[in-house]
């Protein structure tokens, strides 16, 4: 039962070339930097990525994109990483971009076993109706675009449908774990993790606080164990290397408004 290993080097020793990750985080909170630096140090490519972006600041996912490791994402928010814009637009990378929503129920049905699902979300648009750009052909034009989804009505209201995903590997990060791999994340890092983590056949958990089974209190876990298989103790420099994505600060005279 004890899923600790040594290192993060040694967790990720078996994902291979074209291997599927789902991946935790939104920005730059949550995000498993530490197993993802691991990944990267193995030189594995052509890798499939389910993550909401693709990495922000040249940390997480940003890594492995600008190595050219990745070939495919599955995410809802390109955002302001420009590399990951140009390498899309450039046809060297194909790209599913979905509504967040949709990913994040995506994860969790392929989690509890449940292969696809009916949402409103995208119905009367090109999510649903295909031709949406997967990958460009380096010169302006599509060279795979989506196809169309199954559209069903359900007491007179459309909708389509989703598949759940599943993948070879999770990389989560949490706050606190136990040797078990019951896991309890923090705030805003209780994005994508928790979806991500039951994603995975194989799920890899990076934890800021390890601690022994029984010291977590049952009712704060918000992952159970069962949906890991792997766990790594974070040293308290790797815990504490967290940084702010965009720093945003009231003007005097608005705060001042605020506080009367």
């Amino acid at each position: 039962m004890d899923k600790v290993v040594a290192s993060a080097a040694e967790a990720v020793a078996d994902v291979r070339d074209g291997a599927s990750l789902a991946v935790g985080g939104f920005g730059l909170s949550g995000v498993p930097e530490v197993l993802l630096g691991a990944v990267h140090e193995t030189g594995v490519g052509g890798l499939g990525v389910v993550s909401n972006n693709c990495g922000a600041m040249e940390r997480g996912l940003a890594v492995l994109l600008a190595a050219g490791r990745i070939a495919r994402v599955t995410g809802s928010y390109i955002g302001a990483n420009r590399e990951f814009a140009r390498r899309y637009l450039a046809g060297e990378l194909e790209v599913e971009l979905i509504p967040q929503g949709t990913l994040a129920e995506r994860l969790r049905a392929g989690g509890a076993g449940i292969p696809a699902f009916y949402t409103p979300a995208g119905v009367g648009t090109q999510v649903a109706d295909g031709g949406l750009p997967w990958r460009y052909d380096g010169a302006g034009g599509v060279a795979v675009a989506s196809p169309p989804k199954e559209v069903r009505e359900f007491d007179g209201r459309r909708y389509v449908l989703e598949r759940g995903i599943r993948t070879d590997f999770a990389l989560v990060r949490a706050a606190k774990g136990d040797r078990h791999g019951n896991l309890v994340f923090a705030k805003s890092a209780r994005n994508f993790n928790p979806l991500a983590a039951m994603a995975g056949r194989t799920t890899l958990a990076e934890v800021e606080q390890l601690v022994e089974p029984g010291e977590i209190d049952p009712d704060q876990v918000h992952l159970p164990g069962i949906f890991v298989q792997r766990v790594v103790a974070l040293t308290p420099e790797q815990a504490a290397d967290k940084q702010i994505e965009r720093r945003t600060v009231a003007a005097a005279e608005t705060a001042g408004r605020g506080r009367r």
